[in-house]
């Protein structure tokens, strides 16, 4: 027999797994942070012999190569991945032996071309297939996205996808169980995922690839696909020569006079409150992405690499759960941190502030008189219904696009609070009003706001 440990990261959307046997053990696609997985190692009294990675991803910087050094595994790749550290490469059909444990690559094209995914079987057993680890192939009631190679490839992609996803309902037992590195909430998910765990015959009865016809499935999927993260161009390059080791330490302390000048500087200075903290108090020009689940993406879609990056947070705590979400995103150079209560970080200088809302507060506001709202939401949840009379610009192209935003009170809403939160720290500048609604979309609709 053996055992599966599912090793979360909520805040990219994405698992990775150790499975052993009691004695020997195999990581799949570890993130970079593999302090989480050696800790795992270390309770489980298991030796890790082999760190699998199912293709060369797009969405964070890999811990594969940093892992395997740490623990003498080897470290194995697909065909193709054009990776340029050392590696053993892997295609179709080779068995990959570790104790008890037999894992096969199965080429599964789709979310990139050297893709595979991993049937696992126990080499004392039966041979039969008990379970497989899909990487961005098959997920639970979706498929991985196919346009994160080139648009050129997409549509090419996209049909492979299909033929993929088909392959492994068609070879493997309908009892094996699915674990896939994608779908979490991911960006790296064709379309919504749903549940938890699932097996073969389940995802038979639910995922499009195995219900739909091909180019039904293949439309419905490049329908679907909307804009990703800016920084998923910067993953893949980075996991192909090999990412540095990882660097958890403290960032440099900034003290108030220092923070200041940083703010007049231009720099990114990002505050890590909570939004209604923010929104009562905050120095200005700093921006707001609070630290959460949805924190790394965000922020990484909109931080410009390479430049000055320094936190503001309320604890030594804080700042080291962010560094090691930017970390996972190759953003490694942190310019400093000032930690403290916001009152003694600003120095003696005024604060800003603006009001927080919801959309019946809104509706009221325009029961009064003309009102300007900014949708800050991706295109795809603005085609199935917005505020009337709202203006859209997603949040990931705000900052390009601030002038057209008309001067004046401005209302700012998106499927949570939590991007326009993060939108409003942008507009919320002298000679600007703004006020954040802090509600869920849902609401809009209550209140009767809702234009479809």
């Amino acid at each position: 027999m053996f055992d599966v440990q599912t090793i979360e990261t909520s805040s990219l959307g994405d698992r990775s797994y150790l499975i052993d046997d009691g004695e020997v053990a195999v990581v799949i696609d570890p993130q970079r942070d593999i302090d989480r997985v050696l800790d795992l190692v270390a309770r489980r009294g298991v030796r890790v012999t082999h760190v699998l990675e199912t293709h060369v991803h797009n969405d964070y910087v890999t811990g594969g190569p940093e892992l395997a050094r740490e623990t003498g595994a080897a470290y194995v790749l697909p065909s193709g991945s054009d990776a340029e550290l050392d590696h053993v490469a892997v295609s179709d059909g080779e068995v990959i032996a570790a104790g008890r444990l037999r894992l096969t690559a199965l080429h599964t094209p789709g979310h990139t071309h050297h893709h595979v995914s991993y049937a696992l079987a126990d080499g004392d057993g039966d041979g039969d297939v008990q379970a497989v680890f899909t990487g961005g192939s098959m997920l639970y009631g979706a498929t991985g996205r196919t346009d994160l190679v080139s648009p050129e490839v997409t549509d090419e992609l996209t049909h492979a996808q299909y033929h993929s996803v088909r392959r492994l309902a068609r070879e493997l037992p309908a009892e094996a169980q699915v674990f896939p590195t994608h779908g979490f909430g991911s960006f790296c998910s064709a379309t919504p995922t749903s549940g938890t765990s699932s097996t073969i015959g389940e995802q038979a009865k639910v995922n499009p690839a195995l219900t739909q016809a091909e180019q039904e499935y293949v439309d419905t999927l490049l329908a679907g696909l909307d804009a990703f993260p800016a920084y998923y161009a910067r993953m893949a390059p980075i996991n192909r020569r090999g990412p540095a080791p990882v660097d958890l330490s403290m960032p440099e302390k900034v003290d108030p006079a220092g923070l200041r000048r940083r703010i007049e500087a231009g720099e990114w200075v990002v505050d890590l409150r909570e939004r209604t903290a923010f929104a009562a108090g905050h120095l200005t020009d700093a921006m707001n992405v609070e630290l959460g689940t949805n924190f790394v993406t965000y922020l990484g879609w909109l931080y410009r690499y390479g430049e000055p990056l320094t936190l503001i947070g309320e604890s030594e705590e804080q700042v080291a759960e962010a560094r090691r979400e930017l970390v996972r995103i190759g953003v490694d150079e942190l310019a400093g941190a000032a930690i403290g209560d916001v009152e003694s970080l600003a120095d003696g200088q005024p604060l800003r502030s603006y009001p927080v809302s919801d959309f019946a507060g809104l509706a009221e506001a325009m029961e009064r008189g003309p009102v300007q709202v900014l949708d800050a939401r991706r295109n795809d949840e603005r085609a199935d219904g917005f505020v009337r009379g709202s203006q859209h610009i997603p949040l990931h192209e705000l900052a390009d696009r601030l002038d057209e935003v008309p001067q004046g009170e401005v209302w700012v809403y998106c499927g949570s609070g939590y991007r326009a939160s993060i939108a409003a720290s942008v507009l919320d500048r002298p000679g600007r009003s703004v006020v954040l609604v802090n509600d869920s979309y849902e609401s809009a609709g209550k209140a009767g706001l809702e234009d479809a």
